[in-house]
Order: C-alpha cells, then structure tokens, then sequence
C-alpha cells in the first residue's frame, strides 16, 4: 500500500500564532503572551524555552514534550490558542492541537487547556502530563498501535483459503527492555533496508512493555537475513504459522513480500509494520483489496506501561478476499502427480466447457522451469501442436485413413525435417500417434495459402483474451507462412510459441466443441467475439479419434488408463537449457496441458499425465 508521508519526520509545520498586546485586566498583567510564547515554542520544538515557561524543570518539560512527538511518530504538530481566562494570580488557557500521524496518515485533532499561575510577577503553565493532553493522568505517556487485519485470502472455487499455514518468523522488540531504542532503529534498519527514523518513529510510539513486532519474514528470507539479524541490539525472534507465504497455485496465486521487501519502499510505501505486499499473480493484482487498511488508536500507558485509555481511534477495514476458478480436487490432484516426479514438472488444467482454470502447480526437481509459469511461458511444443496441424489438414480433406509415409527425412522448400521413420506408409492416424515430424512436413504441402492460419485463429491461438489481472500468454504463431516455414510451424518448430495455458485451451476445444477464453477468477465472462470451432463436426470426431489413438497405442500411451478414455498427444523439444517433455489433452470434463523438463530426453510428461489422471479419479462432477 502507498503512503506518502505528510512531511519529513521532525520537520514541523510553522503555524500562525496571532500574539496580542500583553494587556492586563484592570492593574494585572495578562496571562496571554505565556501561553502565546509556550505553544509557539512547543510547535517549533524549541522545547527548552517551552520548559523555562512552566513550574517544572526545563529539562524534564523538554523531555515529555519531545517524547509526546516521537510516542505518536508525529511529523507535523499544529497549535493555536483558543482562550485565557484569568482570575487573580491564575489563569486556565485553552488551545487546539493537530497532529500528523506519519505512518498512519491519520490527522488527529483535540483541545487542550492548562492552567497558570503567576509567581514572582511572571506567569508559569502548571507542569503536568495533561498538558500534552487534557486525558493523560500522572506518570502517563502516549503510545501509538496501529494493527492490520490479516491479510485477505486468494480463495479456491468453493471459498476455500489457497494459503498454506506455514512457518514464518516475526522479529521485534520490547521496547522498554532496549538500552538504545535508537541503536537498536539503526541495526535493523541497516540490515533489513529500511529507514532508521520511520524505524525509531515506530518503536518510541509503540506501547513500552509489549512485544513490539517489526516484520514478518517467510523461512528464506529469515535465512538470508539470520547471522546479520542477530547483530542488532535487543531484538527478539518469534516462530510463528501464518496463512501468508505459501500458497498452492503459485502460478496464479503469486508471492507475498514483507515489511522489509524492496518493492514496498521502490513504491514509495511508508514503514509500518504489518504491511505485506503482493509481488506477483493475484496477490499483486488485488494488493489493495487483498491487504485492507489498519486500525491505528492513539493510547495512554501509565508507568508500567498498561493500558489506561484511548485517546483517538481510526477503525481499518479489512481485506476482501478473491476466489478463484481453481477446483481443490485438480489442483491436489496435479500436485500429487507432480510428486511423483524426479525431474521438474508442470501442470495447468482447465474445463472444457467453460474455459476455467482448474489447477496450476509446479514441481521445482533437476531441470529448468519457464520463468514465466504455466500461464504466460513462451515456449516451443514441438510435436504436441500437430493437434492443430492435424486440425488443419483433417478440414482439408484428409481423413485417419490416408496412406501417408512416415520418412526418415523429408525436405520442404530447402529444409531438411527428420524423423525415426522408416518410410513404409501408414495411415495418417499413424502417423499422428507416432508424432512423425516429416509426415506433417510433408503434409503441409497440401494445404492452400492461409488455410492453416485459419485454423490456428480458430483455436484462439494469438487471441486477445479477455481482461485477466494475471499475465495470460494465448500462443504467437506467423501469419503467411509457406514452404519450409510453414512445415517447422505444423510440428511446432520455427517461430511457434505458445504457453502450457495456450495448449490446454486448444486440448479444451477438442473436447467441448467450442471456443472458450481461460477464466482465472470467479464471475469471469467470455468476451463477445470468439473465434469459434473451424472444424466441422466429422472433421472434429476424426481429430478425436487420432488423439485417442496417440494415448491408446501411440508415444502417449503412458497417459494411458483404466476408467474414462484420455485423449491427448505428445511433443519433446530441446532447448539450451535441457529437455522439455509435452503431453496435451483432456480426459472428462478436464483439458490439461503437462510438462517435464530434465537435463536428459529421459523424460515422459505422458507418464506424468497418466499419474495425474489416476490422481485425479473421477471428473465427471469437477465444475458441475
């Protein structure tokens, strides 16, 4: 949450004091330049000359007035009198006092009064703690407590917490027990980044004998921070669980940062504790309405440092939660698969009917994830997009039974593609089972100028999907493509890239039949303009059949198992960084895309689909 703060700690605003004539009542020489010269003096900080004008020691009123600054983290004070009245030797004056809360951005307003007294001829303001205000008693002080509500929960689609309670370590003072409240501001300021006044503002204004928090810090970066933590005078280490740094969904749910995140003060943010910021996904998307605003009072403490009253009270509102599309039953299904899994994995799942996104989960293991995530990663599909190309030439006219060869090389427009063929022909539902790259390179020749570009637009693929507060990638595919072009385009090679999102969203339109934007939070609608489904109705049933085929006796097979039929294709790429491994279909009402990724080709997302369809049982009833 932005703060600005309203000035500069320990810069006060100047206000205009009107002193009148210092003109008595009869003979009696008026209390009103005393009280005009105090409050002047107070609001200039000038606290010694204010002390020299009151019946207690300079020293001591200079102290309380001081610290009545620093126990609300002031940054601006303005005083104006109201009133003298006098009776003889005394007098009682009365002002008005505004205060800015600096992390609190809250203007605190109250009427005070003191009395006079005139002694040896000069008027004196009667010492007391209720001068600094009128509800203070003796041996009283100011305290400032501000408190945020726990932060809103990203929810599931059945209103369930996406949070994980986990540990986390809370790290604070008990400010009375610190030999330098000042030593301790500028060694954790030091080593957290932050800045050591709005540190010390925090700690002078919290309440003296309570555990003071100063941050919240997730386990890696207590870890980071630990050796140069302990450095820092009086402060003290809690473990606690928290609903706050750990989430299932990552991919949409994103990453909290703490008091001490970078992003908090790149933002401007004044230091208060209690802050969390969304760094990425729906957390950062929803930062404000995630994270609500505090409940800041303004307190009395006696000596012992108990409670005694309230003196100003602003109320916070809480956070309000966002639920999401994501079905606990897929998402803990896809991460039980991905558990299974010595390298490292992702999954997205989406239902068919109606585009919603049902699980995003990773497995972090040996092997390079994309940097963006399921939902918004560039990457290749190699094989895995011949269910589109197959898409594209089945409208053409070719049916699963047309003889086509499977070579071990095919050249189209100067380019070589290989493949493990053996050139022995074979049905076309062969071919596509196989993934042979050269019988779809060959295969592109058939197909006229845009025709596969129809076909690619027609599965969304490139479309500009509706608002989504997360970053969605829908695929990017060159329009106009020909010759060899146009053949490294049908088995995913070239310039085609697409998300693990993007896949499944094609794998969707197989299965229902029509086009669906994704859908990542509930209430979602589909835009008005969709692309629609290019294929006619024979065309689609045969495309489901060579997506059948692939799982049921095809390189996809390890997908394959008992109970409803998986329907999906398979793709391996190699890139700088290692292998990736594809697997895209659908089972039931869930379309689901799978990646593995390894240093090695040694990899079977098709097998890891098949654990996440064991995992997941029946999903007929998902999304109903």
């Amino acid at each position: 949450m932005k703060r600005s703060r309203l000035a500069a700690l320990a810069i006060v605003a100047i206000g205009v004091l009107v002193i009148g004539l210092a003109t008595g009542f009869g003979s009696e020489p008026s209390a009103e330049p005393a009280v005009q010269a105090f409050l002047l003096n107070w609001q200039q900080q000038q606290y010694g000359a204010a002390g020299a004008l009151t019946t207690a020691a300079p020293d001591t009123v200079a102290a309380e007035l001081r610290g009545a600054f620093a126990q609300v983290d002031a940054s601006q004070l303005f005083l104006s009198m109201n009133s003298v009245v006098q009776h003889g030797g005394t007098a009682q004056a009365s002002f008005t006092a505004s205060v800015s809360l600096a992390g609190a951005e809250h203007l605190w307003t109250y009427r005070g009064r003191f009395g006079l007294r005139r002694i040896n001829g000069t008027w004196k303001i009667d010492w007391a703690p209720s001068v600094i205000n009128p509800s203070l008693g003796p041996g009283e002080r100011m305290a400032l407590v501000t408190e945020f509500p726990a932060r809103a929960a990203v929810l599931d689609a059945k209103g369930d917490p996406l949070e994980l309670s986990a540990p986390a370590y809370e790290v604070g003072v008990w400010p009375d027990r610190l030999a330098s409240q000042a030593a301790t501001a500028r060694a954790f300021a030091a080593r957290t980044g932050l800045a050591a006044a709005q540190v010390l503002g925090q700690i002078a204004a919290a309440p003296p004998n309570q555990f003071f928090r100063l941050a919240t810090l997730d386990p890696a970066e207590y870890a980071r921070l630990r050796s140069e933590l302990s450095k820092v005078p009086g402060l003290v280490v809690q473990k606690v669980s928290e609903r706050l740094f750990q989430a299932e969904a990552t991919g949409l749910v994103g990453a909290v940062g703490s008091e001490v995140n970078p992003v908090l003060r790149a933002d401007g943010a004044y230091y208060l504790p209690g802050t969390t910021v969304g760094l990425s996904g729906l957390e950062q998307a929803y930062q404000r309405q995630l994270l609500g605003t505090p409940t800041t009072e303004v307190v009395a403490v006696n000596s012992a440092g108990t409670r005694t009253g309230v003196l100003a009270r602003w109320a916070g509102v809480p956070g309000t939660s966002v639920r999401t599309t994501i079905s606990s039953q897929v998402q803990n299904a896809a991460l039980t698969a991905l558990g299974t899994s010595s390298t490292s994995g992702e999954i997205v799942a989406v239902q068919a009917s109606t585009g919603q996104v049902l699980a995003v989960a990773q497995h972090q293991g040996p092997g390079v994830l994309p940097a963006a995530g399921p939902l918004a990663a560039k990457l290749a599909p190699g094989t895995a997009f011949t269910i589109v190309s197959a898409a594209a030439l089945l409208s053409d006219g070719l049916t699963a039974s047309t003889q086509i060869s499977c070579e071990n090389s095919f050249t189209v427009g100067g380019q070589t593609f290989t493949s493990d063929g053996t050139g022995a022909e074979k049905p076309f539902s062969a071919d596509f089972a196989d993934g042979c790259g050269t019988a779809f390179a060959g295969g592109s020749e058939r197909l006229g100028l845009g025709q596969f570009d129809q076909v690619v637009t027609a599965f969304g693929i490139g479309e500009k999907w509706s608002p989504a507060p997360v970053s969605l990638f829908s695929g990017s595919v060159p329009a106009g493509a020909q010759g060899a072009a146009l053949a490294a385009e049908t088995i995913g090679q070239g310039n085609v890239l697409v998300s693990p999102l993007s896949m499944a969203m094609v794998a969707a339109q197989v299965d229902s039949g029509s086009w669906h934007a994704p859908q990542v939070v509930v209430g979602a609608t589909d835009p008005v303009s969709k692309p629609g489904m290019a294929l006619s109705p024979s065309a689609l049933s045969a495309l489901r059949g060579l997506m059948r085929g692939a799982v049921s006796s095809g390189a996809a097979h390890a997908a394959d198992t008992p109970g409803a039929p998986v329907y999906g294709q398979v793709g391996l790429v190699h890139s700088g960084s290692g292998w990736m491994s594809w697997f895209v279909g659908y089972r039931g009402h869930v379309a689901f895309t799978v990646l593995e990724s390894g240093p090695t080709a040694q990899l079977s997302a098709a097998a890891l689909a098949g654990a996440f369809v064991k995992a997941l049982g029946h999903v007929s009833a998902v999304g109903s």
